[in-house]
Formats: structure tokens, C-alpha cells, sequence
């Protein structure tokens, strides 16, 4: 007796019983996604099978895996949030969520994950969402191979693509985020990393960082942005191998770094941006390996920012090459290749011998009286430049680069695929 009081104690309570599959659809157990979740027990996978599903807000509070067959539909009908996590170890795949509702008391989204840890939301299809997927202090979650989509009909409620607030250690990649807000968004995040996304034709920024220290960001890709990416406010990020292009505009940039310290720009492609890097009290910036082809101003520093290092840095076809409206104290350019140039290498040892200066006197004109921008081919503008680098009066001093090479720099920069349809 007490030998099969054993046995059936560590086949029920002491050993750890298989998950369920509990299926969903037409001709299934369960009807409604709502049904299985309240019948499943943590650890169950729940497998919803092809079709259309509106449930309202369907609430996630047990560690369960929800995974799309033939990818289902999650409908919101303009009316719910979607999918709401609030249980640790959850997993989220292949479905299309759509449809999320519009509230001006609070942000409602196609996936929120709230105070939950290690949840993974991928391989989804999210579309007219307020926002796509919104994660708020949860940790070690993973958001990864999702297609974000907002309506144009909602251009006035519409949220961020993939947002994240007093998180840390996520992981972001592989994802497509168009037509939103910004398209990521991070604030009060750290540790995490962001990599391999593609980012595009958003209202705002295609990444926005605001107070979020040690993250970093590889092989994205952020162009037509309405203002490209902002990185504020935060210390010791890593910005390495992206692509910066084609966001134009009044005040738009590929890369603004306000308020940042002892971080890494390297390997990043700058190309069609009104400005490439636009820097704004910005400290002890490592900005190496890069090139900047094409944008009206490569680089914008403000006089506010110091000890920063620029070399090794490719500059071709750009309107200005660096602006500044005064000196910078402590910065540094060394080791550039800058196709303006017009020193010589008698020493044959590939670095030119006479200092170039890329602050030009037309850029300095043209940061205190705007509307000269109009005399950019104009003739009177070379003679401007070739006057001041005789008599330098009004140029930087300090703004130079000792060893500018003679010849580009073989940069193996990051080149993005084609942007999905």
C-alpha cells in the first residue's frame, strides 16, 4: 500500500508532467482562444489554427506558449487591446494581430507585455495597431522576426512600432517597422540590443532612445524616417554597423546624439540625410570607420560638445562636411579621407602634408544666415573659401584634421537589403 502511495506521489507531484496541446479552430476542442487559455495549465501550448478570431482582450497570466497554425487572425475591431502578458516564460508566434483600439486614457496595443519577464513575441504579423508591441518593466525578453505595420487612416492616434519602458536585457532583431510613430522606442532600457531591424517610413524617429545606458545596435537599417534616430540622454551605447539614409528635412538627421557620453559610432553608412550625425553636448564619442556620402551636412557639432575623436571616417559628396558654429575643446579629427582636399603627399606615405580644415566659410554662413544656403553653386562661394583658407578669420581654428589620407579608407560598411513590400 504504501509502495503504490509512492508511486503514484512522484508520478503526480514529484516529477514534472508533459505540456498539453491544446488545439483552437473549427473541428478543434476549443472554439475560442479565450476557452483554451482559461483551460490551460502552465507550460501547456496552446495551437491556434487558421482562421479569424475576435475575443477582445485576451489576457495572458500563465506561463503558456500561443502559437499560430496557417497564421490566424487576432482581431481587436478597432476596439481592445489584443494580447495582454502579464505571466513570466510566455511565447507568442505566428499570428497577425490587427486592428487594436484607440483610447486618449491609455496606450492600447496589439501585444502588451506588463511586469513580465522572458516572454518572446515572434514570427508576427501586427497591423493598424496604436502600438505594435509595448513592453513595460519586464526583463529578458526577446522581440524578434515581426512585421509592423500602421494604418494610414490613423495617422493622428498612431503609437510606436515596438516600445519598451523601464525594461532591461531585451533583445530586438530581425524586425520590420513601418508607418508608426517612431519605430522603436526605448526608454529607461538598458543592457539590451537592438539588431538586424529594418525601419522605415515612420512619422518620427526609426529608433529613439531617451535615459537608456549600455545598449547597443548593429546591421539596422533606418531610413525615411521623418527625422531619422535620436540617442538621448544616455551613456555608453554602441552604434556600429547601420544605415542612415534618405531622411530629409528642415531639421532632420540620420543620427542625433544629444547629452551623450563615452559612446561608439563605427562601421555606419550616412547616405541622403540632410545631416548625417548631428551632435548636441555630447562627450568623449568615439566616431571611427564610417562613411558619409552625400547628405547636405555630413557632420553638425555644436560647440557644447567635447573630447570627442573622429577618424578613419570616409567624406564624399556631401554639401558641407562638418559644421560648427565655434571651436571644440578636446575634439579631435585625425585619419580622414575627405574628397574636398586639396593638400599634397610629398612624402608619397599616403597622408596629406598640410592640415585640411572642414569647417568651410560658407558652412559658418550658412549656420548664422540660413537663406544663404540659395548660393551654394554660386561662384562667389568658392572664392569665399579660397579667401579664408589664405587668411583664416572667422573658421574654427582648432577644426582640422593633421593627417587627412589621400585616399579613401576600405570601410567594410554594413549595405541593407531591399525594404520589404
Amino acid at each position: 500500500m504504501h509502495l503504490r502511495l509512492l508511486i503514484v506521489i512522484s508520478l503526480v507531484g514529484g516529477l514534472p508532467l508533459a505540456a498539453a496541446e491544446l488545439h483552437v479552430g473549427t473541428g478543434h476542442p476549443y472554439t475560442t482562444v479565450a476557452a483554451a487559455l482559461a483551460a490551460a495549465a502552465p507550460g501547456d501550448v496552446i495551437k491556434v489554427h487558421e482562421g479569424t478570431y475576435q475575443e477582445g482582450n485576451l489576457r495572458i497570466d500563465k506561463s503558456v506558449s500561443l502559437l499560430g497554425v496557417g497564421r490566424p487572425v487576432l482581431d481587436g475591431a478597432d476596439k481592445d487591446e489584443i494580447l495582454t502578458v502579464t505571466a513570466s516564460d510566455v511565447s507568442i508566434r505566428g499570428f497577425e494581430i490587427r486592428n487594436s483600439g484607440v483610447s486618449s486614457l491609455r496606450d492600447m496595443a496589439g501585444v502588451r507585455i506588463s511586469e513580465a519577464h522572458r516572454v518572446t513575441v515572434e514570427d508576427n504579423r501586427i497591423r493598424r495597431c496604436t502600438f505594435g508591441i509595448y513592453s513595460a518593466k519586464s526583463k529578458d525578453c526577446v522581440i524578434a522576426g515581426n512585421d509592423v505595420l500602421g494604418g494610414d487612416d490613423r495617422q493622428a492616434d498612431l503609437g510606436n512600432g515596438i516600445h519598451f519602458w523601464y525594461c532591461e536585457r531585451v533583445a530586438v532583431r530581425g524586425n520590420t517597422v513601418r508607418s508608426q510613430r517612431d519605430g522603436i522606442y526605448m526608454e529607461f532600457t538598458t543592457d539590451s540590443t537592438i539588431e538586424d531591424n529594418h525601419v522605415e517610413n515612420n512619422q518620427r524617429y526609426g529608433l529613439h532612445f531617451m535615459f537608456s545606458h549600455g545598449n547597443s545596435y548593429h546591421r539596422n537599417t533606418f531610413q525615411r524616417n521623418g527625422a531619422g534616430v535620436a540617442v538621448m540622454y544616455s551613456r555608453k551605447v554602441q552604434m556600429i554597423d547601420n544605415h542612415f539614409g534618405f531622411n530629409w528635412g528642415g531639421s532632420s538627421y540620420g543620427l542625433l546624439l544629444k547629452e551623450m557620453t563615452d559612446g561608439r559610432v563605427s562601421g555606419n553608412t550616412f547616405e541622403r540625410n540632410t545631416t548625417g550625425i548631428t551632435m548636441d553636448g555630447s562627450n568623449r564619442m568615439t566616431v571611427e570607420g564610417n562613411a558619409f556620402k552625400e547628405n547636405g551636412r555630413a557632420i553638425r557639432i555644436h560647440s557644447n560638445s567635447s573630447g570627442n575623436i573622429f577618424t578613419r571616417n570616409n567624406f564624399s559628396g556631401n554639401s558641407f562636411d562638418v559644421a560648427s558654429e565655434g571651436e571644440l575643446p578636446d575634439s579631435s579629427f585625425s585619419g580622414n579621407y575627405w574628397d574636398k582636399y586639396e593638400g599634397y603627399d610629398l612624402k608619397r606615405d599616403g597622408v596629406g602634408d598640410v592640415p585640411y580644415r572642414p569647417v568651410s566659410l560658407y558652412a559658418v554662413l550658412v549656420s548664422r544666415v540660413s537663406p544663404a544656403v540659395l548660393l551654394l553653386r554660386s561662384p562667389i562661394v568658392h572664392m569665399l573659401d579660397v579667401a579664408e583658407k589664405a587668411f583664416p578669420s572667422i573658421t574654427p581654428e582648432t577644426v582640422k584634421d593633421d593627417a587627412p589620407t589621400m585616399r579613401p579608407h576600405v570601410l567594410k560598411t554594413f549595405q541593407p537589403g531591399k525594404s520589404p513590400s
